[in-house]
């Protein structure tokens, strides 16, 4: 998995590529996020659409990003995420959890609500 982060309007956007498997790069996006967090970034954007495979490891980052989020009274909207990841989504009851949005500006209007 390549990941990127970047900053927007106080949100952070966290764009990733390949399979969200858990693997050590899962882990460096873990740690690149908590130390965001450290410095008041709570609000986080996270761009699936060129996710093409998750597994359970992969569900574990995004719950983590999510706590991590909300630990702070942030939160976390996930953008436009395959129909294979939707489908993942909704079989886990994650989808109640997240708000998904189709595009980074509905994610950022989302996100400015808070």
């Amino acid at each position: 998995m390549n990941y990127s982060i970047e900053e927007k309007e106080n949100i952070m956007l966290v764009r990733l590529e390949g399979n969200l498997m858990g693997d050590t790069s899962a882990n460096q996006l873990l740690d690149d996020v908590a130390a965001r967090v450290e410095d008041d970034r709570h609000l986080c954007a996270v761009d699936l659409s060129n996710v093409s495979y998750m597994n359970s490891n992969g569900i574990g980052v995004l719950i983590n990003l999510l706590t991590k989020m909300r630990n702070r009274g942030g939160e976390v909207v996930l953008i436009n995420p395959s129909q294979q990841i939707q489908k993942l989504l909704v079989i886990t009851k994650l989808n109640s959890i997240f708000d998904i949005v189709d595009s980074e500006e509905d994610a950022m209007a989302q996100l400015n609500k808070k």
